[in-house]
Order: structure tokens, then sequence, then C-alpha cells
């Protein structure tokens, strides 16, 4: 038996983790894996049913509320599932239970995902996974402030909740310096 690998893709908005994600899915593909592909029924960004990047690339994938709802569709699959893909994991309620328990079954679990929010609060779900993954990639954006290596989201409006769904409309990439949240003296 092949051991199974726990990737997972993460920083700010707009680092390419769904790139990163898409591009380990396809990758899979050659070999022939069964793929099973999930995202929150709350992001309707782009198309309801893909798991989309900013750029347009995209793959099909299975919405959901939570991490049962990924578990009853993989064990309810007619087809054995070798690999599940879950985009903005952050946004499913224990998805991080979920996604071990599948782990440990011998599913290869690859997630791309926020790891903090705007104003720098922890995603648990994706923090409670981390200890279980076989690869864990930082993907930095591009500061929109300084052009330097962004780890941090920046929410252009005040009043929002902590999740918000959007994109460059909402968000923008900044780097330490540059992040309210993280340099108080900005």
């Amino acid at each position: 038996m092949i051991s199974p690998e726990f990737i997972i893709f993460t920083g700010p908005m707009f680092g390419s983790k769904t790139t990163k994600l898409l591009a380990t899915v396809d990758r899979y593909g050659y070999q022939h894996k069964v793929i099973m592909a999930f995202k929150p029924k709350l992001d309707d960004r782009y198309a309801s049913g893909d798991i989309s990047t900013h750029n347009g690339g995209s793959l099909k994938a299975v919405t959901v509320n939570s991490g049962l709802d990924v578990e009853r569709h993989v064990l309810g699959a007619e087809e054995k599932v070798d690999i599940i893909a879950v985009d903005e994991a952050f946004m499913l309620d224990g998805i991080a239970n979920s996604l071990i328990k599948l782990f440990q079954m011998g599913k290869t679990i690859v997630v791309s995902s926020l790891q903090l929010s705007a104003s720098c609060s922890i995603f648990e779900e994706v923090r409670d996974m981390m200890p279980f993954a076989t690869k864990i990639e930082i993907c930095p954006a591009v500061c929109t402030v300084t052009g330097r290596n962004a780890y941090y989201t920046h929410k252009k409006y005040d009043n929002m909740s902590e999740i918000e769904i959007g994109g460059a409309e909402i968000y923008e990439p900044r780097c330490w310096e540059h992040h309210i949240h993280m340099n108080k003296l900005s």
C-alpha cells in the first residue's frame, strides 16, 4: 500500500493556493486516481459547482456545508475515492475532523485555505488539521503596497463579518509592514 498524503496549501488571498491545489489534483489525474473535489456552498464567487482560481482555472466540485457532508459523499461514492480535494476549507465546520478521519482511512487529502482572517484570527479548522499534514506550503502573494512577499490578507473595509465572500473588491495581500493587525505602528 502506498502511504496517503495530506497536503495543505495556505497563505493569504491571491497567493495561488487554489492554483497549486488544481495542479496537484491534475497530476493525480494522470496517475489514474479517483478524485472527488469539494468547495463550500458559501463560496459562490466565479462558479457555484467549480473550484475556480482568480485567473480562470477550474475543477468540477461538489458544494458542501460541512465536513460531515464531505464524508457522506466520499463514503457513499460508487467508486472508491483515492484523492479528496477541498478548497477554502476554513469555511467548513467540522472539516478538520472529517479530513483527518478520511486520511486515517488511507485517502490522500489536498487542501487550499486561508489560515488567518484579515484580523489575524486563526481559522481553527485549518490549525487542527496541520499536525496531520505530510506537506504544508505557505503561498505568499505580492503586497499591493510594497511588492514584497505578502503573508497576510487586508480587508479594505471596516465593519464586515470575519468571513466575507469576495475578491479584489474587498481584499488585498499585504506584507507585515503594511498589515494593520500585524504591525501595530501602521
